[in-house]
């Protein structure tokens, strides 16, 4: 046997798996700048083809990533919108235009280092518009490639981005599933396995009361026993979700990845816990408990708090580090960034210019750090018969966009773990779970990775008077669509289909986390008064039919326009919202599906343990 096969057939010691959450509210149609499009033309071309990129040299060299990737359904509605495929070769044009007039700038101040800077972001979206048009304008044809040859998992997600815990009716969570599955094997082709719980928000089983009244002044509804998070997905034949580290350990809780991108540093305390809490408790995926069909129990996979750190805290963490390219201070007319991070404390006029080489070479030291560390939080678990597994979540838009070299320090990471025999091994968390079976079960509480550890991002002072207009419409979509006569006519599915959608837009949990944070408060407030509105038009377009059988001139023109305003989801069912409508998939004895379904499988007995050694030697950034 040669050296490779030996490797190749040996059991890794431990895993460590990526979870990417690409999402963006839906913007198309709906504003450019300096809120709307321009986030999805940035996003697209700092994040979504530098990705594509980077997966593209791994295939070519044989590298493993496994990671998973989820692609939110109404992303993947906005990144084969017509709207957004015809504008961002443009976008593009812009950038592309801008930095050659920056060169012609800096070259005639004397300013030779800048220029050469313009020339690097010329090569830049130059390339990002060689790749686009090489796609035929199809990014998602791009991610499904290597989604079908395995070398990411891509999976799915609320389909709106909808908060979970608080929206008020078990149809709606279901329906923010069901049309998840549904567009998502419209676009990959294929049923996903896993899913990303918006806000990793959960909720468990049990009684509940609607927190606020009700703006349209009817009553307020009483309470009622409602569905785990966990029904809904297993019902839709979704195998897993993550969770905080919180709802898992119930110790001291660590600041949640908000609150270190608002600058919170762990204490010393909190770091001690992280370090020192019990090897498997974090490292190993569990069955969710709940009053459900346990045949088909959902699994839960734990974010690792340490490593988190390192990526989410722009004060402590990698992307803090000065030679970093700045992710605030540009350039205008053109927007272009000029500029390192130089200091965390630094002010705007003090930054020092950005070197693009010196960027990429400290990539590899944090690319080594960040093995070191897996490597040490898994090492305890190394000899044990079922191998721990390391679940380090991120917004993928952090890579590239909000850190410049992110996608750099991804690849890296994957470069390290073929080239050194650390016995540590990326993997999806599918491919973990055909493999090796669960902990056992576990009962969640309820909770996020929000600030504070609960709803408190989403329902406060500023937010709760979007849940007063949230749940009548909720409640109001049930009812008419219970009652059945949307499906006489084709006029009526028409107006079933758009209160659907402007519901689903409505339930965004963007609108009520950007007046929190303040990152775009006016835009999301008048998004989410946009969607509220219309879905009033809409209602009373469909009253009007329900009473007359037709609309007047004007309505037929107003639902048309609001059709062509939010035009995605071309294929929802409004049934799914009917009262008690559920999937059900599982008609076969219980004999039968354990026989198909993979997290019912047991497991035989794993290869023999290989010891690991370190990996390569690290500069500590702690």
């Amino acid at each position: 046997m040669t050296q490779a096969s030996f490797n190749a057939a040996k059991r890794p010691a431990g895993y460590l798996t990526f979870t990417l959450h690409a999402h963006l509210p839906y913007v198309v149609n709906h504003g450019t700048w300096p809120h709307g499009m321009e986030w999805l033309h940035e996003a697209a071309a700092e994040t979504y083809l530098p990705m594509l990129r980077m997966l593209h040299r791994l295939e070519r060299d044989g590298i493993r990533f496994q990671c998973n990737l989820n692609l939110s359904p109404i992303l993947l509605e906005q990144l084969s919108h017509p709207g957004f495929v015809t504008e961002f070769p443009n976008y593009l044009g812009r950038k592309i235009l801008a930095a050659r007039e920056d060169e012609a700038y800096f070259i005639q101040s004397g300013e030779t280092h800048l220029a050469e800077t313009a020339r690097f972001w010329h090569r830049f979206f130059s390339q990002a518009l060689d790749d686009f048009h090489a796609l035929n304008g199809d990014i998602v044809a791009g991610f499904r490639h290597f989604n079908d040859i395995g070398l990411i998992e891509v999976i799915t997600c609320g389909a709106t981005h909808g908060y979970m815990p608080l929206l008020g009716t078990d149809e709606s969570v279901r329906a923010q599933v069901r049309v998840a599955v549904e567009t998502h094997k419209r676009h990959m082709g294929r049923h996903p396995r896993g899913i990303w719980a918006p806000e990793c928000g959960y909720r468990p089983a049990g009684f509940w009361n609607y927190p606020v009244a009700m703006a349209d002044g009817s009553p307020t509804p009483p309470g009622f026993d409602r569905i785990g998070f966990e029904e809904a997905l297993s019902e839709s034949d979704i195998e897993f979700f993550f969770v905080d580290t919180h709802l898992v350990e119930q110790g001291q809780r660590v600041p949640s990845p908000y609150e270190l991108r608002n600058g919170a540093v762990p204490t010393d305390e909190q770091l001690i816990a992280m370090t020192h809490s019990g090897h498997r408790s974090l490292y190993q995926p569990y069955f969710v408990d709940g009053p459900y069909d346990k045949r088909y129990a959902t699994t839960i996979f734990p974010r690792d708090p340490r490593t988190g750190i390192q990526v989410w805290s722009g004060d402590s963490g990698y992307p803090g580090d000065g030679v970093y390219l700045d992710f605030h201070k540009k350039r205008w007319p053109g927007g272009h960034r000029y500029w390192r991070v130089t200091g965390s404390k630094v002010d705007m006029g003090d930054k020092q210019p950005y070197y693009p080489q010196e960027a990429a070479d400290r990539v590899q030291s944090h690319a080594s750090h960040f093995v070191h560390l897996v490597y040490e939080a898994l090492k305890s678990g190394f000899n044990d018969s079922i191998p721990p597994i390391l679940c380090s979540p991120f917004d993928a838009e952090l890579f590239g966009h909000w850190w410049f070299e992110g996608a750099l320090w991804l690849e890296a990471i994957a470069r390290i773990l073929h080239d050194y025999d650390t016995g540590i091994q990326m993997i999806s968390c599918a491919e973990y779970l055909d493999l090796y079976p669960r902990a056992g079960f576990i009962a969640l509480p309820e909770g996020s990775w929000g600030a504070g550890g609960g709803h408190e991002v989403w329902m406060n002072p500023d937010t709760s008077w979007t849940y007063t207009h949230i749940y009548p419409a909720e409640l109001f979509t049930r009812e008419m669509v219970t009652a059945g006569k949307w499906r006489e006519s084709e006029l009526g599915r028409r107006i079933a289909k758009q209160l659907c959608r402007e519901l689903l837009l409505l339930e965004s949990s963007d609108w009520q986390f950007l007046v929190t944070t303040g990152a775009a408060r006016d835009y999301a407030e008048t998004r989410f008064t946009t969607h509220n509105d219309q879905f009033n038009e809409v209602k009373s377009i469909w009253q009007t039919f329900e009473s007359t059988g037709q609309l007047i001139a004007v309505q037929e023109a107003r639902l048309a326009e609001i059709e062509r305003r939010d035009s995605v989801f071309p294929d929802i069912d409004p049934g799914m919202w009917a009262a008690g409508a559920r999937e059900e998939r599982y008609q076969a004895p219980l004999s039968e599906t354990l026989a198909v379904r993979p997290q019912a499988r047991t497991l035989a007995k794993p290869p023999a343990s290989v010891p690991a050694t370190p990996p390569p030697a690290v500069t500590k950034f702690e």
